[in-house]
């Protein structure tokens, strides 16, 4: 097969990063259809809207966004548990109407729940990481 491998750009950090970033759709650059080069609403926040090259691969050659990180094999309870630890209020006990006061919170892709105070979650969350109590 053609296109399988490619050589890393290390012209620049930067560059090195976005190329081991990138997602190559397996779709054919000369197809005319604008869903497969759209972003669906289930990639929001995890591919990045605005990185994309010109021309005929615009929308096939996707990036991850910049606060994206993939881990393997990590299982979502953990991190559950955690957040339910810290004030996290899961999502189906929560009134419809205190959803629009309180900062969301996804894990995996996936909406679990709401949180009141995300200053203090985010700087416990990193202070944690920083310490390597935990690993996100």
């Amino acid at each position: 097969r053609a296109g399988v491998s490619q050589v890393l750009n290390r012209l620049t950090y930067t560059a090195t990063l976005s190329h081991l970033r990138r997602c190559n759709s397996p779709i054919g650059r000369e197809g005319k259809l604008a869903k497969p080069r759209q972003l669906h609403n289930t990639q929001w926040g995890m591919v990045c809207p605005a990185e994309t090259p010109e021309g005929q691969a615009v929308g096939l050659v996707k990036n991850l966004a910049l606060m994206a990180y993939i881990s393997v094999g990590s299982l979502p309870e953990p991190i559950l548990e955690f957040l339910e630890e810290w004030s996290m209020e899961n999502l189906e006990e929560v009134a419809p109407s205190a959803i629009a006061d309180a900062t969301k919170i996804f894990v995996n892709g996936a909406w679990v729940g709401i949180h009141r105070d995300p200053e203090q979650l985010m700087s416990t969350l990193k202070k944690l990481r920083r310490e390597m109590d935990i690993i996100v």
